[in-house]
């Protein structure tokens, strides 16, 4: 078999390829369509950050088992394509956390004593010891956003630092910031309480853009702001004015929204800091994933095994028919609870009811924990670290078994607690293969997890539905299916409806205004 690299990688990485007899070429800097034109051939493909896997090189992968990435995002991975081809995805999660935390804290101390301007000045000859005056880390508030390994890496070398540390994390309770020594707070307290402010998420649709204008003038006058995770979470048209009128003191960015940056006015400015993406970029981090995804690579196509997938989980091949479905359902039920349940979550439950408390039920609860990490998470969630994230969020995982399904052949429970509430959501398999969401808290349901959806809670009043669908209309909005639930006769209720687009927030915005409308949960399945 056949493996190509297209991205660079260290030569050991290589070499482990090699000696587990597998064939390999190295190819760097292809264009796309040279890809596409040489990727049939190939059983396993390597890369970094350049290659581009689109659905178009996906289509054209005849023979492709398996592509894997030596760092952890897979953003330039169309993985739906993989996943429908059958093509596993795999990633080497943490191999950089150490590395990229370090960058962060090197761009916090160069944010603060504005050392690059400062370099640049001295070797021009000049000696201005008045305008890079500096300010300390000593006692300082640093707020984190996103907690998870490089972001608690972080926060502890701040601890180091005599910083006081306050942190937003989706996922992140209270017992587990208390253990760590820091305080949980919200965004706003976040945006409203640091000195300095770094980014330690992914991007994904609820932080694109999250560094706007609007947040930027909750923020301290003087904020510094620090971002070594994604390009896109920051706003650079606001930024840029931000750090004109001084709103902003400075900022370090190692990512931008284009890479490489091409006539970005951020640039111009004096109290910027940046680097061409160094987060990774170590030597040992580098031979890390190199070796980590090679092996992991090496596994797979000689001998079956699959480590770090993000989209298959690791189950023998004689149990995946029966399995896949319920993996799945449980996927979809862990997903759609995390973005309508709002809170961290403390503990997580997993009851089988029917058939379902027959199955093999690990994979599956593995497979609703990614599920409800996933739609904060992204790329740094997968089959197999989603456990180990959870654990390290504070997150307790059980499982409880029953012969009962009541009316179902199967039926599957995931009980969200968090310090406020619990909440669940159960779900069946129709034709014991189709998933469904059949209850949500105490309303009966039949609802399908896939697509764009909205959940609304609505008073159960005439004219409900109809101003629904007249205001998606007037908004060229198409609805596939409408499911409802209600408590009782004029009481609370609820309507779900699938949707052949996304709506932007204008839209939610007027269904909000409706009379009768509670409250609205945007849904991405």
């Amino acid at each position: 078999m056949k493996v190509l690299v297209s991205d660079n990688i260290s030569p050991k990485g290589v070499e482990i390829l090699k000696k587990s007899g597998l064939e390999v070429d190295v190819r760097t800097g292809m264009k796309p369509e040279e890809l596409k034109a040489c990727i049939g051939e190939y059983s396993g493909l390597i890369i970094r950050s350049a290659t581009k896997v689109t659905a178009e090189i996906i289509e054209a992968a005849k023979s492709l088992k398996v592509i894997g990435r030596a760092g952890s995002g897979l953003d330039n991975v169309d993985k739906i394509a993989a996943s429908k081809k059958g093509i596993v995805v795999m990633n080497t999660p943490g191999g950089n956390t150490v590395t990229t935390a370090e960058h962060s804290v090197a761009m916090l101390f160069a944010v603060a004593r504005m050392i690059p301007q400062a370099t640049a000045s001295m070797k021009a000859g000049k000696w201005e010891k008045k305008k890079f005056m500096g300010v300390e880390l000593f006692n300082k508030t640093l707020g984190i956003i996103g907690l998870g390994a490089i972001g608690s890496q972080v926060a502890k070398k701040a601890q180091g630092l005599e910083m006081n540390v306050v942190a937003y994390d989706p996922f992140l309770n209270e017992e587990k910031a208390h253990a760590m020594g820091i305080r949980k707070g919200s965004l706003d307290e976040v945006f409203s309480e640091s000195d300095f402010i770094t980014i330690h998420s992914p991007l994904t649709p609820e932080t694109k853009g999250l560094i706007n204008a609007a947040n930027i003038a909750k923020m301290k006058n003087g904020v510094r702001i620090i971002n070594c995770a994604r390009g896109g979470i920051i706003n650079e048209t606001d930024l840029y004015e931000a750090m004109k009128s001084g709103k902003v003191a400075a900022a370090a960015l190692d990512v931008f929204e284009k890479e490489p940056p091409e006539n970005n006015p951020l640039l111009t400015l004096d109290n910027l800091i940046c680097s061409p993406h160094l987060g990774a970029s170590t030597e040992e981090a580098q031979e890390n994933v190199a070796l980590a995804v090679a092996e992991q690579i090496a596994d797979y196509l000689v001998h079956g095994t699959i480590r770090h997938a993000v989209n298959f989980p690791s189950i023998p091949s004689d149990q995946v028919p029966r399995l896949q479905p319920y993996i799945n359902l449980a996927e979809k039920l862990g997903s759609f609870s995390c973005q309508i349940f709002e809170g961290g979550a403390s503990e997580i439950t997993v009851e089988y009811h029917g058939d379902a408390a027959t199955i093999n039920a690990a994979p599956v609860t593995i497979a609703a924990v990614k599920g409800y990490l996933n739609p904060i998470l992204l790329e740094t969630v997968n089959f197999v670290n989603a456990p180990f994230i959870a654990k390290e969020r504070g997150i307790e995982i059980k499982e409880i078994k029953s012969s009962d399904a009541g009316d179902f052949f199967s039926k599957i429970v995931l009980r969200i607690k968090t310090k406020d509430r619990e909440s669940y959501i159960s779900g069946t398999l129709y034709s014991k293969k189709d998933p469904r969401v059949i209850e949500i808290d105490h309303f009966k349901v039949e609802i399908v997890p896939e697509g764009e959806l909205l959940l609304i809670y609505n008073n159960d009043k005439p004219g409900v539905i109809g101003n629904i669908g007249n205001t998606l209309g007037k908004n060229n909005i198409n609805i596939a299916r409408m499911h409802f639930g209600r408590e009782a006769a004029g009481g609370m209720a609820i309507s779900v409806v699938s949707l052949d687009a996304k709506p932007g927030q204008e839209v939610i915005d007027q269904l909000r205004g409706l009379p009768n409308i509670l409250s609205i949960k945007q849904i991405s399945l």
